[in-house]
């Protein structure tokens, strides 16, 4: 998929604990839409459609917000955020503000 862009969310939401290679032992709870429609364009340049359901819409959720610059921590509640904030300092003590040494 080249460029792909979630055109439909469904009303119906999930909320599953979530992790990420970028925060190594953090997990949290997300929610997100049970179901997505996607557009793109194919690796010819022909413009594609597909519905992902269930974990597959969950992951590609995960994975475009990336695209957007936002990280699973930025969907948690508030609650989720200070359970997840104690690892968080540690890995900036780790490898700094920016994420590395």
């Amino acid at each position: 998929m080249v460029n792909p862009k979630i055109v439909e969310f469904s009303e119906a939401k999930d909320i599953e604990n979530e992790g990420c290679l970028s925060f190594p032992n953090m997990r949290g709870d997300v929610e997100r839409s049970k179901w997505i429609k996607v557009e793109a364009l194919n690796l010819r340049g022909k413009k594609i459609k597909k519905k992902f359901k269930g974990w597959e819409a969950r992951i590609f959720q995960h994975e475009y917000d990336h695209l957007d610059g936002i990280v699973y921590p930025d969907r948690l509640t508030e609650d989720g955020k200070n359970e997840v904030q104690p690892r968080l300092d540690e890995l900036i003590a780790d490898f700094g503000e920016g994420g590395t040494p």
